[in-house]
């Protein structure tokens, strides 16, 4: 996500950043490679300028002549630019009368119907409301099966229709269901446009003027670029928006939808749709998407990401087994390799990792790549093993090992480096349970990367483990 912006920009600022004075000499040099960047994200011309003419305002005034780090304020002035150019973030309006309705909007193939399950996932597992789903689509075929798919999928209410039936009637059907029910929120899937058609437009507004939704939100393609704010722009000029879900951002090196949505339609971005899966839906905060482009990251969506997906039972299983002095095992090693995978891979952490925008987009995606496949040839590796085997892995022999190798369809030597692995992170484990733990874990992890390695869980060098 933004990966060919945020090198830009890097690259951009590292001119400013170590200078003791600026000058408007080197503001110019530096805004004209800003601007370069920009309109290569194919960010809209008048939100490029709009934010390069602020910029410059705010640099050649006082702020940064009186700063004793003026090339620290340069960049931070670009970051509360970004900010402001983005929008604040916005909730959703569910404060009114139950149930809170929800019309979704937007072009064929946008993804609006996973959409809909994305976001009728979100406010169940989240804010802990109870969710009805109904497809108002009467015309694309397998619509209203699509949704009752992902709705079972994701454990919410499906309010059944029919291809046969008017959209207007299903939608006021739907209410008095979601009424009856005490339902919290009812979602409502509408038909893909291929373009702003006049008679679907129309169906849209009856749709609207039937349900009385508390939140209109319009899901745009990101990879569609400035096209995206430009159809949310005319969508909005027929129907009142409330908000923009932006999809297939996960696929979107250039950023230009997220940067430009707001400053042209008015509309905040209220929602990020970052993979296929049903989980991967962000709440939209400019201030992390922002660190995200100039290469900060963005460690508190990690934290909540964490939170949300990571198994809290075994998390707490293996707190207590460790503060009981007993050893962190193969299959504990394995839990850890599932629950990262189950935060999107090694990848979706990345990209919220500080310092990651200075690595080459095409070497990170590589190293991503190549250390997601170590991860399963790892996790095949051990369930290859017997229960004993994993619990105690120094009775693993050389026959032993010859039998995990044929079972994973690995090399002997492989099965070496995973137990070599498995023992790094014991280390590291035993110096949290301890006392100081915390203290002990960061010094250690000191030598990550290293020439040394440490305790490092990684070896020599930082890479993962060659298979």
């Amino acid at each position: 996500m933004f990966d060919n912006l945020t090198e830009r920009l890097t690259h951009s600022l590292q001119g400013v950043t170590g200078r003791a004075k600026l000058t408007e000499d080197n503001i110019k040099d530096t805004l004209r490679e800003v601007r370069m960047a920009l309109l290569e994200a194919d960010v809209a011309l008048p939100v490029v300028k709009a934010f390069v003419d602020q910029v410059r305002d705010r640099a050649v005034g006082q702020e940064v002549s009186r700063s004793l780090s003026p090339g620290q304020v340069f960049v931070k002035i670009i970051k509360a630019e970004l900010e402001a150019v983005m929008g604040e973030a916005v909730g959703l309006n569910l404060a009114v009368t139950p149930p809170a309705v929800i019309l979704m909007a937007g072009l064929q193939g946008a993804g609006k119907t996973t959409s809909v399950a994305k976001l009728a996932k979100h406010l169940r597992e989240r804010q802990k409301k109870k969710v009805m789903v109904v497809s108002a689509d009467v015309y694309r075929p397998a619509a209203i099966k699509q949704l009752e798919t992902l709705a079972k999928e994701v454990d919410v209410t499906f309010f059944p229709s029919d291809a046969g039936q008017k959209p207007v009637a299903i939608v006021e059907a739907a209410m008095r269901e979601a009424r009856s029910r005490f339902m919290d929120v009812l979602i409502i899937d509408t038909a893909g446009r291929l373009a702003i058609d006049a008679d679907m437009m129309e169906e849209i507004r009856q749709v609207h003027a039937a349900a009385k939704p508390s939140e209109t939100l319009f899901v745009v393609d990101a990879m569609t670029g400035q096209d995206a704010a430009i159809t949310a722009q005319a969508f909005n000029e027929a129907l009142p928006l409330t908000g923009v879900i932006l999809t297939k951002v996960d696929g979107d090196a250039r950023g230009g939808a997220a940067l430009s949505v707001r400053h042209i339609t008015g509309k905040p971005i209220k929602f990020l749709g970052m993979g296929e899966k049903t989980d991967a839906l962000e709440p939209f905060h400019p201030d992390r998407i922002a660190s995200r482009i100039l290469g900060m990251g963005d460690v508190l969506s990690l934290i909540e990401q964490a939170e949300h997906k990571l198994d809290k039972d075994k998390a707490e299983k293996l707190a207590k087994k460790l503060k009981k002095g007993k050893g962190f095992d193969l299959e504990d090693f394995r839990d850890q390799l599932q629950q990262m995978r189950g935060m999107g891979g090694l990848g979706s952490m990345m990209d919220k990792l500080p310092m990651m925008g200075k690595i080459n987009p095409s070497q990170m995606e590589n190293a991503q790549t190549q250390a997601e496949k170590q991860f399963k040839v790892m996790e095949a590796i051990i369930n290859s093993m017997t229960p004993q085997e994993r619990r105690n892995p120094d009775i693993i022999s050389g026959s032993r090992k010859r039998r995990i190798a044929a079972g994973s369809g690995s090399q002997i030597q492989d099965i070496g480096r995973v137990i070599k692995q498995h023992k790094q992170m014991q280390k590291m484990m035993k110096k949290v349970s301890g006392k100081g733990g915390m203290a002990k874990l960061m010094r250690g992890m000191g030598g990550m990367g290293g020439a040394g390695g440490g305790g490092g869980m990684l070896p020599p060098g930082g890479g993962m483990p060659k298979f």
